[in-house]
């Protein structure tokens, strides 16, 4: 009998959810499973044209999670599908409310996509829907998941710190090296690709990913290292904010502000090195990506994710922190030192997709 699975997610915009959520939706489809993919909306679909043909995208067309309620509703009562793997806090928290007010026969497998107690305490910056209630019914319901499948271990111990009822029913799956770069990872001869003299920040711009930090390093080294140039790839509401920083230090001229890139290989395989500054994260994809595409990575030690993929001297550097100069000094080591494409490789053994997925099917077994 064919194994069907629902995958539930907001958007195919460019994030890391969405790229781990088609990734895991096409390894499925290609060890014969039945899937169907529901998403609110496709207002930004970068990674819809990733998405294998075999796999059922049903569309909900509404604009928030909240909306979402009676369409999820429909889409259960109209299935047979029992399992239900989710990206998305508020989009679990219904399915749970759903499946405890109508005592529905569903599996909700959550996939934790951030340092859960970090991001409870953001929604409480946000408006007043999410600070009086979206935080509230997540802070209830979450923990009622049926399962709950984190990126890395400091995303486990946290959310067992947050909920200790838990820890009999979650456990630690590494994201996947992402569809887009998993065919360069195995098959590319990386000897073709002359590297150019820049460095290269990827991430929204906002407070979160802290790329006045990047930006402040950059002008402090710029001097030692000779025609280097910093490429910043993202949008967001800082952008004037950071250009102005630019501007302050007088590097407008060896500063490229990108945008938005529907396309980032182009970008990681031509870079002398990925930064990543980070405030925290949940297990950062575009350390990942990086590494897979042959460029060494430079990251803060922030929580969650990058001391789980840095291995000093190997494929990178951890800096301490928040610590500006040492992000410094690690930018001017990673310059002076040649890496191995077989070391670079080897350190994302556990991120290689036919790892993960077959993590991934383990635990859905047994909910079948």
């Amino acid at each position: 009998m064919t194994k069907k699975i629902t995958l539930l997610i907001s958007s195919l915009a460019g994030g890391g959810s969405e790229s781990v959520c088609v990734t895991l939706a096409n390894s499925f489809v290609n060890h014969g499973w039945k899937v169907d993919l529901i998403v609110l909306n496709l207002n930004n679909e970068v990674f819809l044209n990733y998405l294998s043909k075999k796999v059922n995208l049903v569309i909900l067309k509404k604009k928030h999670a909240r909306y979402s309620f009676f369409s999820l509703l429909n889409y259960i009562f109209k299935n047979k599908n029992k399992v239900f793997l989710v990206f998305n806090y508020e989009l679990t928290t219904i399915l749970v409310i759903l499946k405890i007010l109508f005592k529905l026969k569903i599996k909700v497998i959550s996939r934790n996509s951030n340092t859960l107690s970090i991001k409870l305490k953001k929604f409480k910056e946000q408006s007043f829907w999410s600070k009086y209630l979206v935080l509230n019914l997540i802070k209830f319901f979450y923990k009622k998941t049926d399962y709950i499948i984190n990126q890395c271990n400091g995303m486990q111990d946290d959310l067992i710190k947050l909920y200790s009822q838990l820890n009999e029913k979650s456990s630690v799956i590494s994201n996947p090296i992402t569809v887009n770069a998993e065919n360069y990872y195995n098959n590319y001869d990386f000897k073709k690709i002359n590297k150019k003299n820049y460095l290269l920040c990827v991430g929204r711009l906002e407070k979160q990913k802290a790329l006045h930090l990047a930006i402040d390093a950059f002008a402090k080294i710029k001097n030692e290292v000779p025609n280097l140039r910093l490429k910043i790839v993202g949008q967001g509401s800082l952008e004037k904010v950071l250009k102005q920083q630019v501007i302050d230090l007088n590097i407008q001229n060896i500063v490229d502000f990108e945008g938005f890139q529907k396309n980032l290989i182009p970008y990681y395989l031509h870079a002398q090195a990925t930064i990543l500054t980070s405030v925290y994260e949940g297990y950062p994809n575009v350390l990942i990506e990086s590494i897979a595409l042959n460029t060494p990575v430079v990251s803060f030690n922030c929580p969650n994710g990058p001391s789980e993929i840095i291995k000093d001297g190997i494929n990178g550097y951890l800096v301490n922190y928040m610590d500006n100069d040492d992000l410094k000094k690690k930018i001017l080591t990673l310059l002076n030192k040649k890496f191995n494409r077989e070391d670079l490789k080897n350190s994302l053994e556990k991120n290689q997709i036919k790892n993960v997925i077959k993590k991934y099917e383990n635990i859905i077994n047994t909910y079948l």
